[in-house]
């Protein structure tokens, strides 16, 4: 048998057996259980190595820029027939881990040599040294006071992971021809919680972007933004487009539409309950929702756009033109996910890659940007198992 280069005292079958064939079922996409804060997880096969990246957003505001990603553990075969995992956290190089694979669609991993993820120069130097990695920056550089407990809180909650870690899978959305735009990742603008990941997917006459990344409000795997695909919105021209009344208005009355056909629906639900028991009567032809198909099939020119005025954003740089607006809603909470609650906004496609969305009662835009990563092994078998995924992921941090 061919003895593997760099390698010389390995064969094939010892890295196929004690390597690839042991760890196949960690390939892929998973979500780190970090509280709120979640994560991006994407497990690949390198060479001789197994290697797990850390994927975390561009700097806040650059939601454009690429992603960025970290190592956080390997796993390669340092003699015959045994493979070796090392915790790659911290700034001291490769050191003892270990990984377990709990069931097919979770594992954990365990640094057996946290001294490695100190500094010398003790919590101060480790958090400076985290806040130049994680935005770009310094604390002297953020005047805002409520960005800085946000930061700070994140540092210290995170932290308490660095030496184990819980995954649990996640796919990639199934995508269909007849959707608006190409599902799957995107980089967000959450005001001052900086940038996230979140995860858009088509479900009919809906779209749904769910948290891959989240927040204290918040949290990873809650959907924060919903779309009714049916319920177009037409946007006035630029000049009473910057007036914010204006803009609310023509989103309100969709929202008092909205409320009013639930509440119709809710009433004709108990009549047929109603007559159930009294026994059935003639059967009613349903009619046809319309699906996201009739959403794609509108193909426009694309019309201007500005931001109202007193509504806030990270990132001004957004696109001055959009092909088109739905109504939808945005989740909104308290601290620690309090009171949460659907409110009313704008769903705005600027083009294949990127989308933003006004959240009128915080007087806010978020702007999201497609990530462009290419991830194997992330395709969920069947859209069954991807309903089951999302529904596992928002119930986690409920």
């Amino acid at each position: 048998m061919k003895i593997l280069p760099d390698y010389e005292h390995m064969e094939y079958r010892d890295v196929y057996t004690c390597l690839l064939h042991r760890y196949r079922h960690i390939l892929g996409l998973w979500q780190p259980d970090i509280g709120p804060y979640g994560g991006l997880l994407n497990v690949v096969v390198d060479g001789l190595f197994i290697i797990g990246w850390m994927y975390l957003p561009p700097h806040d505001p650059h939601v454009d820029d690429p992603m960025r990603f970290k190592p956080l553990f390997r796993i390669h075969l340092m003699e015959r027939k045994s493979a070796t995992v090392e915790c790659m956290y911290g700034h001291r190089g490769p050191h003892n881990g270990h990984i377990q694979i709990v069931k097919k669609d979770e594992f954990s991993t365990k640094c057996n040599q946290t001294e490695h993820h100190r500094m010398s120069g003790g919590r101060q130097e480790e958090f400076r040294t985290w806040l130049r990695e994680e935005w770009g920056r310094t604390l002297e550089d953020i005047f805002h006071e409520h960005m800085q407990e946000l930061i700070l809180m994140k540092f210290i909650y995170t932290s308490q992971y660095d030496n184990c870690l819980t995954y649990r899978r996640i796919y990639l959305p199934p995508s269909h021809p007849d959707d608006l735009i190409r599902p799957g990742l995107f980089k967000g603008t959450y005001g001052s919680h900086g940038l996230e990941i979140v995860m858009l997917s088509f479900h009919g006459k809906h779209a749904r972007a769910t948290k891959i990344t989240g927040d204290p409000n918040i949290p990873a795997g809650q959907q924060t933004v919903e779309i009714d695909l049916t319920r177009r919105i037409e946007l006035p021209d630029v000049e009473n487009l910057c007036n914010f009344n204006e803009l609310s208005r023509i989103v309100l009355e969709v929202h008092e539409q909205v409320r009013q056909e639930q509440q119709q629906q809710q009433q004709q639900q108990q009549e047929d309950r109603t007559e159930d028991d009294e026994g059935a009567g003639p059967p009613t032809e349903k009619v046809r929702e319309p699906g996201n198909e009739e959403a794609a099939a509108l193909k426009e020119q694309p019309v201007q756009f500005v931001l109202p005025v007193g509504v806030s954003s990270r990132n001004e740089n957004y696109p001055r033109t959009c092909r088109m607006c739905f109504y939808g809603t945005g989740l909104i909470a308290g601290h620690g996910f309090t009171s949460p609650e659907r409110t009313p906004g704008v769903f705005i496609l600027f083009d294949d890659d990127r989308f933003g969305f006004i959240w009128l009662e915080l007087k806010s835009f978020s702007l999201y940007s497609r990530v462009q990563a290419t991830f194997r092994n992330a395709d969920a078998p069947s859209p069954q198992a991807f309903e089951e995924m999302l529904k596992n992921i928002q119930s986690l941090n409920s």
